[in-house]
């Protein structure tokens, strides 16, 4: 596997100001954070530094400000919620760069924390401006990188900074490589990739990056509906992107050359409403009725992704396999998220999952806990699927 420079390597941290970069772009509801996951899953970082003697940083970007402060878009309140979170005093400085930081970060002795305003109240954030990066940098003496949710993009406070000041992966960043290395850098094989969602359009670049890494690909969700019409069947007036049946053939096509099995669904639950409790039938996927619309996979669908899952040592998943947020539509999806959680508890799997949906689809199921690890990344996490470079993650790598 690559190797990164950790926390690990980062040496004595006593007296240092450590730049943190932490992904703090939180949901908000009057003024007050509704959902802590992301503070939460960086507090172990922000404790070690501290704990170390390090004059803790905090930088952060908050919504798409574009260059231009407001008060909508502040990380007050979010600093008034990582101190809750974290149990020890926050400060906040007004700005991310020039004399208001640089007053507040001189304001710190061992072992205290600061946040700085959104860093992208400055335009030089998005555009990575090297006078913009210089600004960040003179408030710190090292740069710890905590936001790979955010390292798909090349912005200063991600990416320019690791080159001006010495740089580190933090313990969630190295939590997420280490995953993602496992998933499919270097798995252990047989690898089993679970895609599913609503279109096929959004997905191309990861279909067929998968279909030349992995050795077999569950194709589910709405997006499965265009492969089904793509083979010649009907799919009634399901979600189907009839267009995009040529790029379906292709991918099928490319799985060939690689070798890699493509797993379609055999069978479908089908309904005329999209809503929950709307009555239902379930079809094989060659009977499907010229009024219904496929909502979920059938249960001998589900058997062969649990037959899949079985021969598996490595999974990766993203997208559920219906329309999980409807029940009974929900059942598929559940179903196999149980099983792979299963195999997972029981030490025969790796399994690594991600995405918006993905994650609130294993909540649903009650098995987030029990994956190997569940991204939270969003963007970053499907450009990875998709083989696209991270400039946040790609400069913390250590040069041969």
């Amino acid at each position: 596997m690559t190797r990164f420079r950790t926390l690990d390597d980062a040496g004595a941290l006593q007296g240092k100001r450590v730049l943190v970069r932490v992904d703090l772009n939180v949901p908000m509801d009057n003024g007050r954070v509704t959902d802590a996951t992301r503070i939460t899953r960086v507090l172990p970082t922000i404790r070690e530094v501290a704990e170390a003697g390090g004059r803790v940083v905090l930088l952060a970007h908050f919504g798409r400000p574009k260059g231009k402060p407001n008060d909508a878009e502040s990380l007050r309140p979010v600093a008034e919620a990582v101190q809750r979170e974290l149990g020890r005093p926050v400060a906040f400085a007004t700005d991310c760069i020039g004399e208001t930081a640089a007053a507040a970060v001189a304001r710190l002795r061992d072992g205290e924390v600061v946040m700085l305003e959104n860093t992208r109240f400055h335009a030089g954030e998005e555009k990575n401006d090297p006078d913009f990066v210089r600004a960040l940098a003179a408030n710190g003496d090292v740069y710890v990188n905590e936001a790979f949710s955010a390292s798909h993009r090349a912005h200063a406070s991600t990416e320019g900074l690791a080159h001006v000041l010495p740089a580190y992966a933090g313990r969630l960043m190295q939590a997420e490589i280490e995953a993602l290395s496992k998933g499919l850098e270097a798995p252990a094989r047989p690898v089993l990739a679970i895609v599913g969602g609503s279109k096929v359009s959004t997905k191309i670049d990861l279909l067929l990056n998968l279909v030349a890494k992995v050795d077999a690909l569950v194709i589910g969700g709405g997006m499965a509906n265009t492969f089904v019409h793509a083979t010649g069947l009907g799919v009634g007036k399901s979600l189907c992107e009839k267009d995009l049946a040529g790029t379906a053939l292709r991918i099928i096509e490319a799985a060939r050359e690689t070798n890699c099995a493509i797993i379609l669904p055999v069978d479908a639950v089908v309904a005329e409403e999209f809503k929950a409790g709307a009555p239902h039938h379930t079809y094989g996927i060659d009977a499907i009725p010229e009024a219904g619309m496929i909502l979920d996979i059938g249960s001998q669908s589900v058997e062969r992704i649990a037959a899949a899952l079985n021969d598996a040592r490595t999974l990766v998943w993203n997208g559920p396999v219906g329309a999980f947020e409807y029940p009974p539509f929900d059942q598929g999806t559940v179903a196999a998220a149980r099983h792979a959680a299963e195999r997972t508890r029981a030490g025969t799997l790796v399994s690594v999952a991600g995405g918006g949906d993905t994650v609130a689809a294993l909540n649903h199921a009650g098995v987030a806990g029990d994956f190997t690890y569940v991204s939270t990344a969003g963007g970053a996490f499907l450009e990875w699927l998709e083989g696209k470079p991270l400039p946040g993650v790609d400069a913390l790598r250590i040069k041969a």
